[in-house]
Parts: structure tokens; C-alpha cells; sequence
């Protein structure tokens, strides 16, 4: 049986505007098991990036608990959480990068903040870079890189602090098809290397089941499905995605 390494427990988020309320999660639980690729499925308004924003705090739930290897972060002091957080990395849509600093820089930050020293940071994020093939662009900025390189760049960072899981946010919107099955493919590599567990979301379907060893659907703010890729009928892509599964 696997190891429950990540829960959320009833999380509900609600976001106010001019224009009036969004209930961005209605009561959202689901546990990610040691090594698990996680796949997060729904259309855009479903939830998913609101689920990964307070998976790690980023957001801060309403009401409902998110607990790491069974501790209750929203329990924690801010020094608590950051220590904690040093444990699940995160790869953003947009990769995020530092546009001034050099790839190297970048993915040296996450140790340089924590005061890692420079040799020390440096032999690891060439070390993480040759991982993700880009250790021959070291010493370029992200504007003179392919969204497919920025986003290794963005990878390789999450790793620096060697975590236990990565959570990565729509990991390949910004990409084409071939270069963000590249990106999967390299995810799954380092999954399975480095036994980390991923949840990742994601608006791409057909990867989401190829790459997933779990599937969880969201349809306006609520679990609909949570099971195994092949147990993903047409009945359950209707719950998910409404009358659009039928395009």
C-alpha cells in the first residue's frame, strides 16, 4: 500500500471581487502517496491552480487542513512553514525565472537565499543542470532560451532543495505539444530516480493520462473523480468537463 505523503482535507477558498464571490474549492480532499505521479484535470475556473496555490500555502485555505507526512501545516509558525516548505518544490506555468540573473544564478537562488555557500550551490546547480540538459547553457540569460529551456531551468531549481514533492502548476500550457511531452517525460524520469512525488495540473488530457499514475478530476470547484487513468470512461470525462467532453 502507498505511503500518504501529501492530504488536503476538506479545503474550501472563496475569493471576493467588484463583481461578487468565486468559490474557488468547495470541500476539496485527496491524499498523494510516496513517488505518485498526481494528475489534477478539469477545465479553466475548475479549481486546480487555487488547489496547488494552498497545497503549499500560497494561498491560504478558508477552512480544511493540508497536512505534510501528517503534520498540519496551517499549524505551523512562519519559521515552521518555511523549514517545511523546503520539502515541496514548485514549477510554475510561467517558470518565474529571475530575467537579470543568469541560468546558473537562478537555479543557485533557492540554496543563495538560505545562505548555502556560493561553492557549494554552484557544484549542485550544474550538477542539476547537466540532469536536465542544459549544461551548456550555464552561463546564458532566460531571454536568449526556448520555453522548453526555461522551464528545464525551472525544474532544476525546484530540485536544488532536494524535495519530496513537487507540485507544479500547468507545467506545459506554455509549451508546444512536442516540447511539453518533452517536459513530461523528464518529470516521470526524475520521478522515478529520485522516488519524488508530483501532482501536477493540467488542461491537456491526453498527456494528463499518459503521464499520471493518479487521476483526480475537478469541475467547478469540487472532486469529481478520483481514481486511476484507466478508469477514466467517457461518463466521468462528461462530470469533469460538462458538455465540452463531447467535443
Amino acid at each position: 500500500m502507498t505511503q500518504t505523503y501529501l492530504e488536503v482535507h476538506n479545503l474550501c477558498k472563496t475569493f471576493t471581487a467588484k463583481n461578487g464571490s468565486v468559490e474557488a474549492l468547495k470541500g476539496v480532499s485527496l491524499s498523494i502517496g510516496k513517488g505518485e505521479i498526481f494528475g489534477v484535470i478539469g477545465l479553466s475556473g475548475a479549481g486546480k491552480s487555487t488547489l496547488v496555490r494552498c497545497m503549499n500555502l500560497l494561498e491560504r485555505p478558508d477552512s480544511g487542513d493540508v497536512l505534510l507526512n501528517g503534520e498540519s501545516l496551517l499549524k505551523l509558525s512562519k519559521e515552521q512553514l518555511r523549514l517545511r516548505r523546503q520539502k515541496i518544490g514548485m514549477i510554475f506555468q510561467h517558470f518565474n525565472l529571475l530575467e537579470q540573473q543568469t541560468v546558473l544564478e537562478n537555479v543557485c537562488f533557492p540554496l543563495e537565499i538560505r545562505g548555502i555557500p556560493r561553492k557549494e550551490r554552484r557544484e549542485k546547480a550544474l550538477e542539476l543542470l547537466d540532469k536536465v540538459g542544459l549544461a551548456d547553457k550555464a552561463n546564458a540569460y532566460p531571454a536568449q532560451l526556448s520555453g522548453g529551456q526555461k522551464q528545464r531551468v525551472a525544474i532544476a531549481r525546484a530540485l536544488m532543495r532536494n524535495p519530496s514533492i513537487l507540485l507544479a502548476d500547468e507545467p506545459v500550457a506554455s509549451l508546444d505539444p512536442v516540447t511539453g511531452r518533452q517536459i513530461l517525460c523528464l518529470l516521470r524520469d526524475i520521478q522515478r530516480q529520485r522516488g519524488v512525488s508530483i501532482l501536477m495540473n493540467s488542461h491537456n488530457l491526453d498527456l494528463s493520462l499518459e503521464f499520471s499514475t493518479h487521476i483526480v478530476g475537478m469541475n467547478r470547484g469540487r472532486v469529481v473523480f478520483d481514481g486511476a487513468p484507466g478508469d477514466v470512461t467517457e461518463a466521468v470525462l462528461r462530470d469533469i468537463y460538462g458538455e465540452a467532453a463531447a467535443v
